[in-house]
């Protein structure tokens, strides 16, 4: 359901990465490494979000680069400060997500607000909300439209316990018949969400990211 090939990018003189590959169907796979590796780089560029200098991307056999609009309809993105619509209500961003999955807002979606404590915040502005309430905000949508691949940039930041609970059963559940993939520097958690570990090594990457040049990555 997701796979790259060839995938590298660099900022000016700074190397990222370079000659990325990977393949896999459904189930969860995290993505440790050290901080500064290009996490957050990587998982951007498979969710249409960066551009890659190089290489492919396909999200559920639609290539990224030549028809977009066909993968990102096939995928849910959580990046790592959920801030895109500052301005925007708790419930407005989950009704503009399922707008644009042709979908509403059902009580499964409801239910699962509701699991991760956000019934007394759908009110709110994105702006006025703490990172970990406007994570759940993003893991909530994944589940508007059924998308086939699920991308998240460290899902467990700014989440108390009972919520990385919740957390855990939903990539269980969705990685039955889906693609999971998220960065996490938290091992115990990848493992409580039975995920396959990987780091850049193997995807194909032997060199090393340096934090001291480049966008935080």
């Amino acid at each position: 359901m997701l796979r790259f090939e060839n995938l590298s990018k660099r900022y000016d003189e700074h190397v990222v990465f370079q000659g990325l590959n990977y393949e896999c169907g459904a189930g969860c796979v995290a993505l440790c490494d050290e901080n500064g590796s290009g996490k957050s780089v990587l998982l951007g560029m498979l969710a249409g979000a960066i551009d890659a200098d190089e290489g492919e991307i396909w999200l559920d056999g639609h290539s990224l680069r030549t028809a977009p609009l066909e993968a990102k309809s096939t995928l849910a993105y959580v990046p790592d400060e959920c801030m895109e619509y500052p301005f925007k209500t708790g419930r407005a961003f989950l009704e503009l997500v399922a707008s644009a999955k042709e979908t509403i807002v059902d009580t499964h979606t409801l239910e699962l607000a509701d699991r991760f404590g956000l019934t007394p915040h759908m009110e709110k502005h994105f702006e006025q909300m703490s990172l970990g309430t406007r994570k759940k905000l993003y893991l909530t949508a994944t589940l508007l439209g059924k998308p086939t691949v699920v991308i998240a940039d460290e899902p467990g930041n700014g989440l108390d316990a009972p919520a990385r609970a919740v957390l855990v059963d939903l990539f269980k559940t969705l990685a039955v018949d889906r693609t999971v993939l998220f960065s996490s520097h938290d091992l115990k958690l990848a493992r409580a969400c039975e995920a396959k570990i990987i780091n850049f090594a193997d995807l194909g990457w032997a060199g090393s990211a340096s934090t001291d040049a480049g966008p935080a990555i």
